[in-house]
């Protein structure tokens, strides 16, 4: 079996040193800096949320430890004017296209509210079906064909769902199509506890597209610069001639699927450990500190700053006034079904009689 020719892209080394000629946006160091600023952000959020998750305060929450550099990567790439369609695990992304955090734990809180968020609002909902985001993204595409507009819809899926019915028929359809679409392919070697190696025999996920027509490319998903050097290029190419791109990012997950989830009882902790060697925060850091771009100040003084941002946005979120139960039905149709209008109606008459029971 061969991968085809599928190139790989590697810009910094797990232990910081330069790989290969760096890209020209690299050269800018505050760039670099923003970009670390940013995963520093996505690693501090994603630990909050896991705590609020585990002391009741959200219901659930999809952990992204150790895929910072992708979504940052990603969504740094992105213009305000391109249309995002992440997955359950594109909080980071989301935060980087506009979204606050209030906004993100209504989301994570259950409450509707959470979708109608401040960032670009034509980004889509983040999707917790499997691969059905990745057709609507052929859609928005399309409509950006028709319309002439030199915007681009990005999709991200995950390694496992690369593997639904869904993720071949829209690479079909864009490769017909020809339409500004990019389909990035998140590997993080595990499809909750099925591992990649069981998922596919394809010897790289970023072929897949090759049958549709669409080129394919393998980045490092733990190296920033990568990911947002091939998401820059396949934007740019899908923005000026409506080709759509693949791009697969090599990355792993550093903790559990969900927080529903127990990685554990699936997974080798040496395995576990031996990929902490590959995370992207050390390794970007490192390269800013041997640039003497970064010091020990800088990186207490942004931690600081971080942590009280999420503050105030938690404490923005808790202070909410809570939606009754009936708003559950309110943002689903137009025009309520017979049906759900039943049991909207049962609801309302239940926690009504409730609050009097209560108030008595």
């Amino acid at each position: 079996m061969t991968n085809l020719d599928i190139p790989y892209t590697r810009y910094l080394s797990p232990d910081g040193s330069v790989a290969t000629e760096l890209p020209p946006f690299a050269e800018d160091q505050d760039k670099l800096i923003e970009l670390y600023r940013r995963m520093t952000f996505a690693r501090r959020y994603d630990g909050k949320l896991t705590a609020l998750q585990r002391t009741g305060r959200i219901p659930s929450y999809a952990p992204e430890l150790g895929e910072e550099a992708v979504r940052i990567g990603y969504a740094s790439a992105m213009k305000e004017e391109d249309v995002l369609l992440g997955t359950y695990r594109d909080t980071a992304a989301m935060i980087v296209r506009g979204v606050t955090i209030d906004e993100d734990l209504m989301f994570w809180g259950g409450d509707e509210r959470g979708n109608v968020f401040a960032g670009p609002s034509q980004d889509f909902p983040l999707a917790t079906p499997i691969a059905t985001q990745t057709t609507q993204a052929v859609g928005v595409a399309y409509a950006f064909k028709l319309r002439n507009e030199k915007r681009v819809a990005v999709t991200t899926i995950g390694d496992g769902g690369s593997s639904k019915g869904d993720f071949y028929e829209a690479m079909n359809f864009a490769g017909a199509w020809q339409v500004p679409v990019v389909f990035i392919i998140i590997n993080n070697q595990w499809a909750i506890s099925m591992p990649r190696e069981r998922q596919s025999a394809a010897e790289t996920l970023a072929q897949k597209g090759l049958a549709a027509g669409i080129p394919g490319e393998q980045v490092d998903g733990n190296d920033v610069i990568a990911v947002y050097d091939a998401v820059s290029r396949a934007l740019e190419k899908a923005r000026e001639g409506g080709c759509p791109t693949v791009v697969e990012t090599i990355t792993y997950r550093l903790t559990d699927h969900s927080t529903a989830d127990d990685a554990s009882r699936y997974r080798d902790p040496d395995e576990v450990s031996a990929h902490w060697k590959n995370e992207p925060l050390i390794r970007l850091r490192t390269y800013l500190t041997e640039c003497q771009a970064w010091s020990k100040s800088d990186e207490e003084n942004l931690l600081s700053g971080i942590d009280a941002k999420i503050d105030e946005g938690v404490a923005a979120y808790e202070v909410l006034e809570p939606q009754p139960p009936e708003a559950m039905f309110d943002n689903m149709y137009a025009e309520l079904p017979a049906d759900l209008k039943d049991q909207r109606d049962a609801v309302l008459a239940e926690y009504t009689a409730g609050e009097e029971q209560g108030h008595g």
